[in-house]
């Protein structure tokens, strides 16, 4: 595990037990939600230039042409035209 996600799920899980009024006995239930929402993070996370999110959207057949932008023709990608 790398230390900036050790980090992370630590602060998480710490801000989670403040957050709940500190109770005793709680830490593993705040590690495992904190090391949860971290996951999500990053399965949601994009790549700083957008082209994961590109590939993904390519790959789906959602990703508009610029040719259909630029014509007005905002079709979907399963061919209806879009409403506005």
């Amino acid at each position: 595990m790398s230390r900036s996600k050790d980090d992370w799920i630590n602060q998480r899980a710490y801000a989670l037990w403040e957050a709940e009024g500190r109770p005793d006995g709680r830490s593993g239930d705040h590690w495992q939600q904190a090391a949860r929402e971290y996951q999500q993070l990053e399965l949601t996370r994009a790549s700083v230039d957008g082209s994961d999110l590109i590939e993904r959207l390519r790959a789906m057949g959602k990703l508009m042409r610029s040719i259909d932008v630029e014509d007005g023709n905002d079709v979907a990608a399963d061919g209806r035209k879009a409403s506005a």
